[in-house]
């Protein structure tokens, strides 16, 4: 761990600053879970700090490794990896004061001026990580890497996410029973939720809090920001496997391979945006649901056998069959 620790402080010392202190929340969260039965909106207190200090620790040492495959434009891509560490801590630290220590909601608050404030800062905060990550993927679209497959994983995970972080717009609209109390002149003191055709603190998936009787948004907005590591783990892992696979050490099928892995996740996330725009709860998919699904996964699966039958592959059949 202290090995890894000084690796990412030499790619990138902001991003390992905040990676490090997430690592810290994530302990700190794991006891208050065990030893602390406080709720906040029918969920664990400790939830939410623990699952963004795991997202935020997955994606800090993520993206200060991509930035250090920056050759065209490295100044611009540090200060931008500094932008989100900053922009992303000051999120954090907001989280880590208003849920833990003033034991009020984080998230759609609009109860009093100071919960407003923190609710505008914290967007601030979030719009500059998200134009950050952006900017990251310009960058990638100018940097020529030895490897294609990963290349292209690395730029189409980098756009999901950065498209992921922009869904979480999606949640931050009034629903119909606060849109009434705006219509007639009232302040709802909360305006958004999570939950779409419910309101936010009914049942949910245990620690993740996912709602098990509506639709929700945090599930596409969770999918959509890991795909910066998705894309790039399935170009490395097929790189991996070429050991094994011989038809694997065909750069073009690794990329082909990459695409088909995009379309499937770009298909993900579609669906269950459909779905929580539905009120659908994930656990509870209808039929249009289920065949949406079963038709992604078909057209994954095509695309997969069509991508490992390339012409001029050596020894083309046997490695099918071992594939």
């Amino acid at each position: 761990m202290t090995s890894w620790g000084l690796r990412l402080f030499r790619l990138h010392r902001p991003l390992g600053v905040l990676a490090g202190a997430m690592v810290l929340l994530f302990v700190a969260c794991v006891f208050g879970l065990l030893l602390d039965d406080r709720t906040l909106v029918n969920a664990p207190l400790w939830a939410k700090p623990f699952k963004f200090a795991v997202s935020v620790a997955l994606y800090a040492p993520t993206l200060a490794w991509l930035l250090s495959l920056v050759q065209r434009g490295r100044r611009a891509g540090w200060w931008m990896g500094t932008v989100f560490a900053v922009g992303m801590g000051t999120d954090m630290a907001l989280l880590v004061w208003q849920v833990l220590v003033q034991d009020r909601p984080l998230h759609f608050n609009h109860e009093t001026p100071a919960d407003v404030l923190i609710g505008n800062i914290l967007a601030t905060g979030a719009f500059t990580a998200w134009g950050a990550t952006a900017a990251v993927v310009v960058l990638l679209l100018f940097q020529k890497l030895p490897d294609r497959a990963l290349t292209s994983a690395l730029r189409w995970g980098t756009a999901l996410a950065a498209g992921g972080m922009g869904l979480a717009l999606m949640m931050f609209s009034a629903s119909p029973a606060q849109q009434h109390v705006l219509d007639g002149g009232g302040k709802p003191s909360m305006i958004g939720g999570h939950t779409i055709g419910l309101e936010d603190g009914g049942p949910g998936l245990p620690v993740l809090g996912w709602s098990t009787v509506g639709g929700d948004m945090r599930i596409t907005h969770f999918v959509g920001i890991h795909a910066i590591q998705a894309l790039p783990l399935l170009a490395l892992a097929l790189v991996a496997l070429s050991r094994r696979y011989p038809v694997l050490s065909n750069e073009l099928v690794r990329r082909r391979l990459v695409w088909t892995g995009t379309v499937g996740y770009a298909g993900v996330i579609a669906i269950t945006a459909w779905q929580a725009m539905r009120g659908q709860s994930i656990v509870r998919p209808d039929v249009w649901t289920l065949a949406a699904t079963a038709g992604l996964v078909a057209v994954v699966a095509l695309g997969a056998v069509l991508a490992v039958r390339p012409a001029g592959v050596p020894d083309e059949r046997h490695a099918l069959r071992g594939f």
